[in-house]
């Protein structure tokens, strides 16, 4: 069993590639991770990279654009600062379920989630059973990527933003993120979740993510097989919208590097077209 810290991180960065909903028209972006912000007055450009979040050790990379991007940069905006230990205590904390499954759950949904940990892990539901169920959701997430040797790109960002002195900042808190996800699905949508998540789908999004195919990358993670219009606006859209009404601020002065879920940089409402339409100039940065 892994420790309650790494089920903690887990359960807050990684369950968002591969549980989002309906997908949208949007506006065709070129294939890049890595976006370059100005105009509007900023005095300095800022940038915006998009995340898998996890992925395999032998598919991880940064590019020589990014690092450079990354280099000239004042600041880092992560969704949640991880490196702040408050943060890491509240995630600690609420990684663990109000209830246990077992009261929280109906016969029903307890046995299917059993059945459903014992396919993808070799678990039984008691070993899981003071965990909250977006918890377990992390875990079976992490385990469709088939390899023990995850690397985690906000960790990588955030060490290397503490060997260079650069201020690390996130865009909302732990507690605020996981009220939104308790808010956005029913047990019954998660137990569909569980049954969905395959290696497959973890496989066709990391082909996408090393070919930096935004348009891609969103059209799998906004798959209406998995959830509800009204969980994809909780998840995606409201958050994207609020995190565009603070980065104005935070860009006026510093050259600020936004590491976020590449899910949330493509689509009508996403980061990308919702800050051309404040009338900045966003543009992909291809070598």
């Amino acid at each position: 069993m892994k420790t309650i810290f790494r089920f903690a991180v887990l359960l807050f960065i990684f369950i968002f590639p591969s549980a989002i909903s309906a997908q949208t028209k949007s506006p065709k972006l070129e294939n890049s991770l890595l976006w370059e912000v100005s105009g509007k007055g900023l005095k300095k450009p800022s940038y915006l990279y998009g995340t898998i979040h996890m992925i395999c050790s032998k598919d991880y990379f940064l590019s020589e654009k990014t690092k450079k991007a990354f280099d000239v940069s004042d600041k880092l905006y992560l969704e949640i600062n991880f490196t702040d230990p408050n943060e890491m205590s509240q995630m600690q904390q609420l990684a663990m379920g109000k209830e246990p499954l077992s009261k929280k759950l109906s016969p029903e949904q307890l046995a299917k989630l059993d059945s459903i940990l014992k396919k993808s892990t070799g678990m039984g539901v008691q070993q899981v059973d003071s965990f909250s169920l977006l918890t377990v959701l992390s875990l079976i997430s992490m385990k469709s990527f088939g390899c023990a040797d995850l690397k985690f790109y906000e960790m990588e960002f955030s060490e290397e933003a503490k060997k260079r002195n650069v201020s690390i900042y996130g865009l909302e808190t732990v507690k605020s993120q996981f009220e939104i996800l308790e808010n956005a699905y029913s047990n019954d949508e998660i137990l569909k979740l569980l049954e969905e998540s395959t290696s497959e789908e973890s496989e066709q999004l990391v082909t996408a993510y090393k070919n930096e195919n935004i348009d891609s990358m969103y059209a799998l993670t906004t798959d209406e097989k998995f959830t509800s219009e009204k969980t994809k606006k909780q998840i995606l859209d409201n958050r994207n919208v609020n995190w565009v009404k603070a980065m104005p601020e935070l860009m006026k002065q510093n050259s600020v590097f936004f590491a976020v879920g590449a899910g949330h940089l493509g689509g009508e409402l996403g980061v990308i077209n919702l800050l051309r339409k404040e009338g900045y100039t966003v543009k992909p940065i291809m070598n």
